[in-house]
């Protein structure tokens, strides 16, 4: 006999998966009572508290016919896997400057170091990666010039830092000009990248002073009017740069007589030889002495022995450039010019510091003369259109050699490197201390040597002792915290031999009076060990 329900339709068996609820309709109804349970007993004690159980523990969100989502429990969500916290407090949330949050949470970070240019390393305070480049820092709206003075003493990593900016400057398409590598510590690098070395020396490769360059044979690219204006400018840099050397070899300024008849023997040439054969030192002297009559009519000593008497003192200037300890360097045609297609140039003139300051004083002036106007030359070329256009990097190591030279050197460096953000050229300035731009001759040179690290808008700090970062101090102001910072870097605290040195490859960039310095860990990797090594022969030996 078969027995059937009240619908007629017949009963599940009682072993069936149909007789049987599932566990979580299960789970659900004891969740239910639990809830119809725990709300009596709130409606009897007078206070509605629907979803919590004896204990604080979390059974759920408020029943489904009340239509209300319940308010988190004191003692926080109850999930699977997780604790009950004993106090979860309700934290208001501020937004303050960090002058004022300081006092109210001390444990406040500064904000993210760029991330605009090439990785020189990580800061040291929050671990960040930090990138530097001048172009790239003006580009983003950063600092305001692309200007960048470092300092640091002898061995602590500014020439390391400097390469690192190089090689990622032409990694990025941007052209590296090294203007006189005095030691040398950018030769192997320029090489390496696949760029020129120029190496200066007697038998060697040779600098025309005279020798426009790039910028003269830029002259076949340029209308009538245009072609009349870059004359005047190639004989202004030349009659400036004659200047210069005669300043160095002298030891004292010339005059203003031996000026123009300097300008008038370089005219006197161009009309001889034409634009595009520059003249030599040895063409000047010739000249002088031959004494036309326009260079007389200009030293206005047409009669008599009036015009030896003005050129005298300038004939033996040019004739030391020419046969003294100069001789053989500057005293001939360019042997070997500047390549404009080269990723990097560097001109080596380690080989003519053995003869003395003077000459290396001389040589790093020709050089930042010549390559100064390679970036004039190639400025114009891409805005004719005949090459496209670049942005360049110079870098002028061992700065405080080539302006001790002679009085009057400071403001033929000032001259050159003034415009350099309209070139889109940002320069790279690097010696070891202030001390060295104020040992200069008088106050004038001093006052303009200064002029470069205020117009550098990027100041970058390694190791220097506290009587240095005083003097850094009244240009780049320092906060207390940078200045022990960076007198922390300049000697080890021990004598244990084999440590390392606390400032080897740390840097404080600076960027203005009131943003706080970047403190900077640089690490090598690679190549980057053999060819930023300036220890090597030391080693070797």
């Amino acid at each position: 006999m078969v027995s059937t329900t009240g619908d007629g339709t017949e009963p599940a068996a009682p072993n069936t998966p149909a007789a049987r609820p599932s566990r979580a309709e299960r789970k659900e109804r004891r969740a239910r009572a639990r809830r119809e349970r725990a709300a009596q007993r709130a409606a009897a004690r007078g206070k509605k508290r629907p979803g919590r159980e004896r204990g604080g523990k979390r059974t759920g969100a408020a029943p489904r016919d009340s239509g209300k989502e319940m308010p988190p429990p004191v003692m926080g969500w109850a999930h699977r896997d997780g604790g009950v916290s004993v106090n979860i407090p309700n934290v208001p949330e501020y937004q303050a400057t960090t002058a004022q949050a300081c006092g109210l949470f001390p444990f406040v970070t500064s904000s993210k170091p760029p991330a605009v240019g090439t990785p020189i390393g990580r800061d040291l305070l929050s671990g960040e990666v930090v990138c530097l480049d001048p172009l790239a820092w003006l580009r983003a709206g950063l600092v305001t010039n692309p200007g960048c003075f470092v300092l640091g003493q002898p061995g602590t990593g500014k020439s390391t830092l400097v390469k690192r900016m190089v090689t990622g400057a032409i990694a990025f398409g941007t052209q590296a000009i090294i203007l006189g590598d005095t030691k040398p510590d950018y030769t192997n690098l320029i090489r390496y990248l696949g760029g020129q070395v120029v190496t200066i020396g007697r038998g060697m490769d040779r600098i025309n002073p005279l020798d426009a360059g790039p910028l003269g044979a830029s002259l076949l690219h340029l209308s009538a009017d245009e072609r009349e204006q870059l004359r005047w400018e190639v004989r202004s840099r030349r009659i400036s740069l004659m200047m210069a050397l005669c300043t160095l070899v002298r030891e004292d300024r010339i005059t203003n007589a031996e000026e123009v008849v300097l300008g008038a023997a370089i005219d006197l040439l161009d009309e001889r030889l034409g634009p595009q054969t520059p003249p030599t030192v040895v063409d000047v002297l010739r000249v002088v002495e031959e004494g036309p009559d326009d260079l007389r009519r200009m030293a206005r000593a047409e009669g008599g022995d009036r015009y030896d008497e003005r050129v005298d003192d300038l004939v033996f200037t040019l004739r030391l450039l020419c046969t003294g300890s100069l001789a053989g360097v500057f005293d001939g045609p360019t042997t070997n010019p500047i390549d404009l297609s080269a990723p990097g140039i560097s001109v080596d003139i380690s080989r003519v510091g053995a003869a003395g300051d003077k000459l290396l004083t001389a040589a790093m002036l020709c050089t930042w003369s010549y390559g100064f106007g390679m970036v004039d030359a190639a400025t114009l070329l891409a805005e004719q259109g005949v090459i496209r256009p670049r942005s360049y990097i110079g870098v002028m190591d061992e700065l405080w050699r080539a302006l001790r030279g002679a009085p009057g050197l400071v403001e033929y460096a000032d001259s050159l490197t003034r415009l350099n953000r309209s070139k889109g050229m940002a320069s790279v300035m690097v010696t070891h201390s202030l001390s060295d731009l104020e040992a200069l001759a008088n106050e004038e040179d001093r006052a303009k040597a200064r002029g470069f690290v205020d117009r550098s808008a990027i100041t970058i700090l390694a190791g220097l002792p506290p009587r240095e970062l005083a003097r850094v101090n009244q240009i780049t102001p320092l906060t207390e915290p940078e200045r022990d910072l960076v007198s922390s870097w300049s000697s080890p605290d021990s004598w244990q031999p084999g440590t390392l040195h606390p400032g080897r490859g740390r840097y404080l960039i600076k960027t203005g009076a009131e943003r706080l310095g970047i403190p900077v860990q640089m690490t090598l990797t690679g190549d980057e060990f053999e060819l930023y090594d300036t220890d090597q022969a030391i080693r070797k030996r």
